[in-house]
Order: structure tokens, then C-alpha cells, then sequence
């Protein structure tokens, strides 16, 4: 029994599909089912049930998961003490992104983080915020940079990098264009433009139709601001974006806040309570890239403030 192995059959439990967990360990998806097959002929039992579009855990998969998963700890913990004992980090780092979503200052502080600690892998992982959420709880992702209405999910420690309104992006010649206040109401008159379920935008679109029982006519759904953008330029609905996202497109559409929309998009770092050295580290160098909005790990329950340069693109 190999440690990648138990490596592949934690990455495919987590993503419960092949195709994804290959991704993540970065190797291709035949790579990974052959591992698991050895692994499987060494226990004597399958892991997985294969019969149904998602591989989920048999009986005896769901009783070596947690083995599995200490076995993987302990291999880090041995690394992590020797480099403890080295003044050296060791190990590999999971960083989630919303997809279309370019922070500069969370490159930054990577790049600057990869100088100080090269024997740290990094992998960088683009998906909506749901399922990065899903991940930093699940440990398959360490950090996590998301689009959110709640300032901290559940069981994580959570800083706010931007908040922002809601507002309605619409051509310059449009009737919301000439309206100096505009309310949710007034979106059920016109075909809506939004992103798909499970990016922060769209959790806080949601939230503030619900509060008012209102059912707004989503017309398309795109995942990238820019598309949003396009669309609403050419006259296909009007766009429901961030503040910032909106003020990219000023030579082109018309913004105007939602009034009655309280709920703010937000763009957060998330993470674990408990973790390792190079966590602590990669938020001490996010810290230095925000222009201080980041505070050190020690202090990461003070109140957030909020950062130049970042777009609340939550995907």
C-alpha cells in the first residue's frame, strides 16, 4: 500500500467523480482508476460503487476513509517535523478561486509566498464558492478566496476582502438607465441577467427576493462579469453585478444600486480553524498583498476591512 494511493482514493471520495479528483492530484483520470483498482485487490473489497454517475462510498470505502485520511496526516506531520526542526516548510497547499475572478493582490501574495517557501507546492483550484466551500471543510482546499452573502460560513474562519452593493447594469438608453432610484420591484419588469446558483451574487440576489417574495424573471445566467456585461449591451436584460464590476463596464452601461438591497456581496478568505505551518504563512503574505486588510492568523477575529484592486467576481 502506497501513500499516493490512499492519496487518490481520499481525492475521490472528496470529489466523488474521477475526472475531478485527477484533477486535483494532477494526474490523469486512467492513472487515478488504476490506483485505486491496485489498492482495492490489496484490501480485497471495493472502495467505490461505480454503478451510478457519481462514485460514492461502499461500505468498506466509508471505513477506510478516516484511516486513510490519518494515514495521509501523519506522512505530512513526519515532513512537517523535520522541517519544524530545519526552520523549513515543507508540504503542499490547496488555494481555491472563484472561477473568473483575478485578484491581483491574492497572485501577489502566491508569488511571494513561493519565493520564501519553494519546498511548498501549490496548487490553485477554480470552482464556484459552494464547492470551494464544501472543500475548505472537507480539508481538500486550505485557503479559499469566495463570493458570499455571510461574512463567515459555518465553521470557518472567514475575512472580508470587499463589500459591495448590488446594482442593475443596463445600456445607457434603457428605462432603468433614466430612473434615479431603483428598487427590486422594478426588475420584475424586465428580463434579468445574473450568475448561476451557488456563486455569492447570486446567494445574495436570492436572499433579498425572498425577503420581499419576488420572483424575478431570470432571462440568462452567465459565470464571468464580462459575459454579464456583453449580454446586457446588447440589450438581452439587465445585469444584476457587484459595484466594481459594474464600473468596468462604465463606457458602455449605466449603473444604478438597488436601493432596497441591504444584503452586501462579499469577496472572502476562508480557512480551517486548525492548520498547518504554510497556511499560517500564505495568510501572513495575503496580509502584505491586501495592504494590510488581512490581519495575521493570531488576530483573524478582528474586524475585516476592506482592500483595493479585489472584484467580488463569485463564482
Amino acid at each position: 500500500m502506497e501513500l499516493r494511493q490512499l492519496e487518490y482514493f481520499v481525492a475521490v471520495a472528496e470529489e466523488q467523480n474521477f475526472t475531478r479528483a485527477a484533477e486535483r492530484v494532477h494526474i490523469s483520470q486512467s492513472g487515478v482508476s488504476a490506483q485505486i483498482r491496485r489498492l482495492e485487490r490489496e484490501l480485497g473489497a471495493e472502495l467505490f460503487d461505480r454503478s451510478a454517475r457519481t462514485a460514492s462510498l461502499t461500505a468498506a470505502g466509508a471505513a477506510a476513509l478516516a484511516p486513510a485520511r490519518a494515514a495521509l496526516a501523519a506522512a505530512e506531520a513526519v515532513g512537517q517535523a523535520v522541517g519544524d526542526v530545519a526552520g523549513v516548510i515543507r508540504g503542499r497547499i490547496t488555494v481555491g478561486m472563484v472561477v473568473g475572478c483575478t485578484v491581483t493582490p491574492l497572485f501577489d501574495a502566491l508569488a511571494a509566498f513561493h519565493r520564501a517557501h519553494p519546498g511548498v507546492e501549490i496548487a490553485l483550484l477554480e470552482e464556484n464558492s459552494d464547492r470551494l466551500v464544501q472543500g475548505v471543510r472537507a480539508g481538500a482546499v486550505d485557503v479559499a478566496l469566495i463570493g458570499t452573502a455571510t461574512a463567515a460560513p459555518a465553521g470557518l474562519e472567514a475575512l472580508t476582502i470587499v463589500s459591495e452593493r448590488l446594482v442593475v447594469a443596463v445600456p445607457p438608453g434603457h428605462p432603468l438607465a433614466h430612473r434615479p432610484r431603483v428598487t427590486l420591484r422594478d426588475l420584475g419588469d424586465h428580463p434579468v441577467i445574473c450568475m448561476p446558483v451557488g456563486t455569492g451574487l447570486r446567494a445574495v440576489l436570492d436572499q433579498a427576493c425572498a425577503a420581499q417574495h419576488l420572483r424575478p424573471a431570470i432571462a440568462l445566467q452567465a459565470g464571468a462579469a464580462d459575459a454579464m456585461a456583453d449580454l446586457a449591451a446588447r440589450g438581452l436584460g439587465v445585469a444584476v453585478l457587484s459595484e466594481s464590476m459594474a464600473e468596468a463596464h462604465r463606457d458602455r452601461l449605466t449603473a444604478r444600486v438597488i436601493d432596497d438591497v441591504d444584503i452586501p456581496a462579499l469577496l472572502c478568505l476562508v480557512w480551517r480553524t486548525e492548520h498547518g505551518p504554510a497556511v499560517r504563512e500564505l495568510l501572513a503574505y495575503g496580509s502584505r498583498a491586501f495592504d494590510g486588510a488581512l490581519p495575521e492568523p493570531a488576530a483573524a477575529g478582528d474586524d475585516p476591512q476592506d482592500s483595493r484592486a479585489a472584484s467580488p467576481e463569485e463564482q
